[in-house]
């Protein structure tokens, strides 16, 4: 994978973790909420830190997090919230690390009411992947009209961290949007 000569979207570079990233997750249509519900923890910790510096700490977030199980995240504590701001594996910031616990509050209501977190999302694009053709990395918005509605739409609903530009690299990253460049070799294959 490191010197196979293929093009992929230039934001990857050539960094293997970034790499792999990107050959085998982003942009792959995810219906499971529970990966939904990792992406939401993964982008929101993210906010205002590159993408690699959150992919190099995903197992640690794994582990802090419960596996991504928004029904025991949902549940922790204080306390637990300042053992987590504890843990040299994770970005520390308070304000995020508790938005994780209000978040999957209401990732689980939004899926309650739904039948799926997933369904609720997938709902805005009518159930299919929305395939845009960016050139370069520069073709790319930061957000569009529908990821301010949807971001908006969750801020009503309780969500923290995960405003118009959050949502949208959520909506790349499960493959709601599909935005790879065109000369990118996963651009028809996801």
């Amino acid at each position: 994978m490191k010197n196979d000569n293929l093009v992929r979207c230039a934001w990857c570079g050539n960094d293997p973790l970034y790499m792999e990233y990107h050959d085998t997750e982003w942009g792959v249509p995810v219906y499971d909420d529970r990966k939904m519900f990792e992406f939401v923890v993964l982008e929101g910790a993210q906010a205002g830190l590159s993408w690699i510096t959150i992919l190099r700490r995903r197992e640690n977030y794994r582990k802090a997090f419960a596996d991504f199980d928004p029904k025991k995240v949902a549940k922790f504590t204080p306390e637990k919230v300042e053992e987590l701001l504890l843990d040299v594996g994770i970005i520390r910031n308070r304000l995020k690390v508790k938005a994780t616990v209000t978040n999957a509050i209401a990732f689980l209501e939004v899926a309650k009411e739904f039948g799926s977190f997933s369904n609720y999302l997938w709902g805005y694009f009518d159930n299919k992947v929305q395939v845009n053709n960016p050139k370069t990395m520069g073709d790319l918005p930061a957000t569009t009209q529908m990821a301010e509605k949807i971001s908006k739409d969750l801020k009503k609903r309780g969500f923290k961290f995960f405003g118009p530009t959050i949502c949208y690299a959520h909506l790349q990253a499960v493959g709601i949007v599909n935005d790879h460049t065109v000369d990118c070799y996963r651009k028809n294959e996801v």
